[in-house]
């Protein structure tokens, strides 16, 4: 029996679905998801180039929703013009959130001028539609909150959250879900496991990224939506609980922050 079988408040937050390595077999990737109980799959764009990609991956796949928005690993390839294109995507199609944006400080040379460019631009966009955002922080957590503070938001999620607990408080207040995954898997990864086990439950989302950050089960291979069950096993063993309890907790969660109704 699959880890998830019969568990249908499993939701994946953030899943590059539309991305070129699942190309070969998305469908089946995504009935094995379903079939290990997770019932939603939120498919964030990364750029103008792919939101066509996106938007129809979520109209194939009932179990997808998309969320639309510029990578801040992609700043090189975005223009203006595109955030005009983003705010005509979002009237169009009334995604679940503005995502991925953020800030990303861990690549080499980055240009964090431009990042925060885009970024606030994002911000307001997604003020001006009332929507939340899913937040790329990778070693810009800090950074990312001043962002946030200076241009509030309907909250949203810390994608593949990695900072300290000062952060994740500071998030938290601001009514952002924390994002955890596979890196959380990895034993070695202690600070992240202690985090992940004494965080506020309520405060905690589940994702993939799929296809990147695989579990530790499939290290250095393609990760896949249909893993959440066995990250949400982990989850559970961190703190105690069963894996119904963790599904069901992280699962309302993600419908609260998202405004997931159906």
């Amino acid at each position: 029996m699959d880890a998830g079988a019969g568990l249908k408040v499993l939701i994946d937050t953030h899943c590059h679905l539309d991305a070129a390595e699942f190309d070969a077999d998305r469908d089946a990737v995504a009935q094995r998801a379903v079939a290990a109980g997770v019932e939603r799959i939120v498919v964030p764009a990364i750029s103008r180039a792919n939101f066509a990609a996106v938007l129809d991956t979520c109209a194939r796949y009932p179990c997808c929703r998309p969320a639309l928005g510029l990578h801040p690993m992609l700043v090189a390839e975005h223009s203006e013009a595109d955030l005009q294109d983003l705010r005509a995507a979002i009237e169009a199609h009334r995604p679940l959130a503005v995502g991925e944006i953020g800030l990303d400080l861990f690549v080499p040379d980055a240009d964090a001028a431009r990042q925060a460019f885009f970024f606030a631009e994002q911000l307001k966009i997604a003020r001006d539609y009332d929507l939340p955002v899913l937040l790329h922080i990778r070693r810009a957590q800090d950074q990312v909150l001043k962002h946030v503070r200076r241009i509030p938001v309907k909250g949203g999620i810390a994608h593949a959250f990695n900072g300290s607990r000062q952060q994740a408080d500071e998030f938290i207040k601001l009514g952002f879900k924390l994002g955890f995954g596979g890196a959380m898997t990895y034993p070695r990864a202690t600070r992240l496991r202690a985090l992940a086990a004494e965080l506020p439950l309520e405060a905690i989302v589940l994702e993939t990224d799929a296809p990147d950050i695989p579990p530790v089960f499939a290290a250095r291979q393609r990760n896949s939506p249909e893993y959440l069950a066995q990250i949400a096993e982990t989850l559970a063993g961190l703190r105690g609980l069963t894996l119904a309890e963790i599904a069901l907790a992280t699962g309302r969660n993600a419908q609260a922050v998202l405004g997931l109704t159906d």
